[in-house]
Formats: structure tokens, C-alpha cells, sequence
């Protein structure tokens, strides 16, 4: 499979510009014997021309992918027309509960900082806790190095301290015009101190120095139903108070239709393998849950709900 991430980035409705990629495109397909050419532009599921376009010049679609079908999130979660504002301004715009929890933070002492790779083993492990937690896929310490140096002081890396203990992380990029928040890691430790929601807040003040006009949250479920497991990251990012941006899904131009076919295959056989997981998963958490004495009961957040639902993953 030959991808292009987010890409091409060009004029999409300028047919010979796109003709011209295409052409380059079936050159390395054949040099690499490559069955497929990928690409998911960040182009709305609304903008029929461009979608349109895709189709003239021979790609396929598949239009209303779940989340577990496309490599990149359809859903991203965004902070629009930030520049030129204030931080006040900013702040302002989110809920009650997330302005109270960045306060939370702050009070706390939680100390968020911008690291270079000196802060890598500690990011890595937060990493590698989320990872197991939320089964997610882990990165090693060398590819998060490589992003450092690959996009230099466009990449930062923050990390949140909470009297000396690392207890969240995150990678953000920021470029032509955007910030965004592109890797996330937490312990459930101290989650009471609200590390997210201030390392959220001092990334957002980064793209407001930056002069950016969005701060991209990324990743959102498709689906926002309070049952689906991603609803938690959902709820988070809402608190901030941006809008849902739903992108029109993955394109394939396809060079070697037999081979396309089994690899799909495969790739539906892998993804029901780790639906399957998560499933066994939630199963097993929900029987250990029944298991064990009840909780007793712990103050309530001004609106009625525990600090640790509100965290964000």
C-alpha cells in the first residue's frame, strides 16, 4: 500500500495539478509493485466538488467508514478562528467545568512543561500506561525522537508535574497556521489535580502565540453515544467548547484489484481480531467491577459530577 497521509496537500478542483500527482503516483506504484495508492485529505464530508473530483480521476470511496475502518479518526474536534484573540477571550469561550478544572490544576501546583528529548523516558512511560489502559497502539522512544528533530521547533512536547511525578504528556505540532495536539499519554494517578485540562490550556496559549487561527484536538468518536468507549474523550474535548469536524474518509486508487481484494480481507479480519479484544476486554473490567465492595462516595465537582469522569484520556 502506498500512503499518503492527510495528503495530497494542493488545489484539489485544479484537475491537472491532480493528474500530474496521479502520474507520479503510478510511477512509484509500479517502481515499488505497489497494489494501492491511499490518501485521507482533510477534506469536510460535506465538499461534494472535491469529493466529486476524487471520483472523476478514478478513486474510490467508501463514505461512512466506522471509526475502526480508516487509519486516521473522521472526526476531529476543533477550536476555530482563534486568531487575534486573547487568552481571556479564549478561556472565556469554554464551559464552567472546563475553566474549573484548569483552576483545579493551577491551585494544585501542577507544573506543565515544555521538554526536549530529555523528557522522552518519562513521556514514554505515561505512553506505554495509556497504551495498556485504553488499548491503544505504543510508540517507541526513537519514533517519538525522530518527530522531534524531523519537525524541530514546530514539535513540542509538554509534560505535566505533579509535586515531582509525571502524571500526563502530550506531542503538538504546530504548522501553517494550525496547532495540533497529535499524541496523548496520562496516568490514572492524581487524576483529582486535572493535569489534561491545564496541559490542554498551555498548548492552546502556544497557538495563540503562534498567531494560528485553529487549535485541532484531533480524534473524536464517530458515533458521540454516551456507551461508545471513546465518549470520555469526547466529553473532554467538548468542555473546551470548539466544533465537531467530520472529513469525508479514505480515497484508493487501486492498481492491482485481485490483490486489493484479499488485502481487504485481511484488513477486516485484523480489525474484528481487535474489536473482538476490546470487547473480551470490557467484559472482563465489567465482571472485576461487579466483583469488588462499592466505593465510598467522593465530593462532587460543582456540577455534580466526580473529577475523574471529567478527566479526559
Amino acid at each position: 500500500m502506498l500512503y499518503s497521509p492527510r495528503g495530497p496537500v494542493c488545489d484539489y478542483l485544479d484537475k491537472g495539478v491532480m493528474q500530474v500527482l496521479l502520474s507520479g503516483i503510478r510511477e512509484l506504484a509500479q517502481k515499488h509493485r505497489g497494489i494501492f495508492f491511499k490518501c485521507d485529505p482533510m477534506v469536510e464530508e460535506t465538499d461534494r466538488p472535491v469529493i466529486d473530483a476524487f471520483r472523476s480521476l478514478g478513486y474510490q470511496i467508501k463514505e461512512g467508514c466506522s471509526e475502526s475502518e480508516t487509519v486516521q479518526r473522521r472526526y476531529n474536534y476543533i477550536l476555530p478562528d482563534i486568531q487575534g484573540k486573547t487568552p481571556e477571550e479564549v478561556i472565556a469561550s469554554f464551559s464552567q467545568k472546563t475553566r474549573y478544572n484548569i483552576r483545579v490544576a493551577k491551585r494544585h501546583n501542577v507544573e506543565c512543561r515544555v521538554c526536549g528529548k530529555e523528557g522522552l523516558d518519562d513521556f514514554v512511560m505515561l505512553s506505554r500506561i495509556t497504551a495498556e489502559r485504553d488499548n491503544f497502539t505504543d510508540r517507541s522512544k526513537e519514533y517519538y525522537a525522530k518527530m522531534l528533530d524531523a519537525f524541530g521547533e514546530n514539535m513540542r512536547l509538554y509534560l505535566c508535574y505533579y509535586e515531582g511525578v509525571p502524571l500526563s504528556g502530550a506531542m503538538c505540532c504546530q504548522y501553517a497556521g494550525k496547532t495540533n495536539y497529535i499524541f496523548g499519554a496520562s496516568d490514572s494517578k492524581y487524576r483529582n489535580v486535572m493535569p489534561n485540562y491545564l496541559m490542554q490550556w498551555e498548548m492552546i496559549g502556544w497557538a495563540l502565540e503562534g498567531g494560528c487561527y485553529i487549535y485541532d484536538f484531533l480524534g473524536i468518536p464517530v458515533n458521540c453515544d454516551p456507551d461508545s468507549p471513546m465518549y470520555g474523550v469526547y466529553r473532554f474535548k467538548k468542555g473546551f467548547n470548539g466544533r465537531a469536524v467530520g472529513y469525508a474518509g479514505e480515497f484508493d486508487y487501486i492498481f492491482r484489484p485481485a490483490m486489493h481484494r484479499l488485502f481487504t480481507m485481511a484488513q477486516e479480519g485484523r480489525r474484528h481480531y481487535y474489536d473482538f479484544r476490546r470487547w473480551l476486554r470490557s467484559r472482563q473490567e465489567e465482571r472485576s467491577t461487579a466483583q469488588k465492595p462499592a466505593p465510598a462516595e467522593k465530593p462532587a465537582a460543582p456540577d455534580g459530577e466526580s473529577h475523574q469522569q471529567q478527566e479526559g484520556k
